[in-house]
């Protein structure tokens, strides 16, 4: 179950992450995710948003370099080792994964990964039986 990504390039500077944040909100997007990295010259923001056609729109008006990635969301148990197994399932299965984040709430944790081969990611994820989080469900979060 494919989710839409925004990827947000920010310079680094002070501010910066404050704009898009009131961008957002003005547009009444909310956030559900979010991840930044960053080197010595730019940061990438990603996140996972209420509405990432919208968001995507507001942030390109604006003069924001984005785009639109597609991701996999899914939910695990908040346990030691519960992340490791989901993880075992793919690099058994050869799929690599360029960068994810997590969150926790209670006793579920919450995943977004982005792999280098998309489909055979959801393929074995749905065959383990991983909890796949709907792209829906996943922006409401």
């Amino acid at each position: 179950m494919l989710a839409k990504q925004l990827s947000v390039f920010l310079e680094n500077k002070s501010g910066r992450l404050t704009e898009v944040t009131d961008i957002l909100g003005k547009a009444k997007v909310n956030l559900s995710a979010m991840s930044i990295a960053d080197n010595s010259d730019f940061g990438i923001l990603r996140c996972i948003v209420s509405d990432p056609d919208k968001a995507y729109a507001e942030l390109k008006r604006a003069g924001f370099a984005v785009k639109i990635t597609d991701v996999i969301g899914f939910s695990c148990p908040n346990t030691p080792g519960a992340l490791a197994l989901v993880m075992k399932y793919l690099s058994d299965n050869g799929v690599f994964i360029e960068y994810m984040y997590s969150f926790a709430n209670g006793d579920s944790a919450n995943i977004v990964i982005r792999p280098t081969d998309l489909k055979s990611c959801e393929k074995i994820l749905e065959d383990k039986k991983v909890d796949l989080i709907a792209a829906s469900d996943l922006y409401k979060l």
